[in-house]
């Protein structure tokens, strides 16, 4: 649907550059010369990367619906992963290479899949900012071990490895912000 930037908000998803993007941030502005334009803040779906862009006023823009649903992940194998969607029972099956933050996805974990309008595959796998995992390996941390670092590598039981504090053990279960693959907490 072509809408023109007098109908521009946040939280709309448009096509800009063949990339479908999330307005996350907009100003209309007057200068004393020249046309108004909107001031926007893009965000694409896909990389998570932030642009800006000025649309002058007037200028049509291609907005996308877009569906979401939740799954519940299943099961992986090499190229694939497998979600049953809880409502109608209907199991759908993505390539690995759609997924970016597959490290995070454990079985029985739910997420959001997108769907672009009137269209019957999925293009975006939604996982949560945040999950808890359990550690399966780890370093063993020594008496004294603060003077030089405090952080020790871990194993989770997707395959993930990242840096925690010197406290978490092996069976305990950490909280993980997938944003940016940083320990948050140890859940009890």
């Amino acid at each position: 649907m072509i809408i023109s930037t007098s109908n521009i908000k946040k939280g709309l998803c448009i096509i800009f550059n063949n990339e479908i993007y999330k307005i996350i941030e907009f100003l209309h502005v007057k200068p004393g010369k020249g046309p108004a334009f909107i001031r926007t803040k893009l965000k694409n779906f896909i990389t998570g990367r932030i642009i800006e862009n000025n649309f002058i006023s007037g200028h049509k823009i291609k907005e996308i619906n877009l569906e979401y649903k939740i799954y519940q992940f299943l099961y992986k194998n090499k190229i694939n992963y497998y979600f049953l969607n809880r409502k109608d029972y209907n199991q759908i099956s993505i390539e690995k290479k759609y997924i970016k933050k597959s490290k995070f996805l454990k079985s029985g974990q739910e997420v959001i899949i997108i769907y672009k309008e009137n269209n019957k595959t999925p293009f975006y796998v939604k996982i949560p900012s945040k999950v808890i995992l359990k550690v399966i390996d780890t370093e063993i941390a020594l008496k004294g071990d603060t003077v030089t670092n405090t952080n020790k590598y871990v194993k989770l039981e997707t395959g993930l490895i990242i840096q925690v504090p010197l406290f978490i053990n092996i069976g305990d279960n950490i909280k993980i912000n997938t944003e940016n693959s940083m320990y948050l907490e140890r859940i009890k």
